[in-house]
């Protein structure tokens, strides 16, 4: 059986990539800048830079929210968006902060999500995922991470972070690059 590799030191995201891909993963921490124009070569780049083993692939993912009134920021500078190691109560904070007058019809947003995975002959094939949903005005919840507190999807009246893990799993970004990836392996 092959080994999968996952690109993150994030344990919220290897957790979710167990429980959606039900296959054995390992996380494997690795300092990678992300200097990428679009989630795709980030990915890409993140995965590259696994040591391959005979047996292994690598999988890395590239994620982030996109809000329509910031044109699409923060975007792939998501998780530094309030800085360098922002918790999500400073990220959600200053998200809210950003957007305090923006009307309902502005606070559109979609999470990306890009899977990268690098086969052991150097092939690279990706997946993308998306959730279409807004910005609420406060912060709800205590599950997920991230902007999981402000953001409902399209269709629902909870936050990610009031979902259960296995809701948020069906309808989140990650969870729909992951359904492709499966597919993929």
């Amino acid at each position: 059986m092959m080994q999968i590799l996952v690109a993150t030191g994030n344990k919220h995201k290897l957790r979710e990539v167990k429980q959606i891909l039900k296959l054995r993963v390992t996380g494997c921490e690795l300092r990678v800048h992300e200097n990428g124009k679009t989630f795709e070569a980030n990915a890409i780049k993140k995965a590259k830079a696994i040591k391959l083993k005979p047996g292994q692939i690598a999988i890395a993912d590239d994620s982030g929210l996109e809000v329509k009134a910031l044109n699409g920021k923060p975007g792939i500078k998501s998780a530094r968006f309030a800085g360098p190691n922002p918790t999500p109560e400073k990220l959600c904070t200053k998200l809210l902060r950003v957007m305090s007058n923006v009307n309902e019809v502005m606070r559109i947003a979609q999470f990306v999500c890009v899977i990268a995975i690098v086969y052991p002959n150097g092939e690279v094939k990706t997946v993308k995922g998306i959730c279409k949903g807004k910005i609420i005005h406060e912060m709800r919840g205590e599950r997920g991470f991230g902007y999981d507190p402000v953001f409902v999807p399209q269709g629902y009246k909870k936050t990610f972070a009031e979902m259960s893990p296995v809701m948020k799993n069906r309808l989140s970004h990650r969870g729909r690059a992951l359904k492709k990836l499966k597919e993929l392996l």
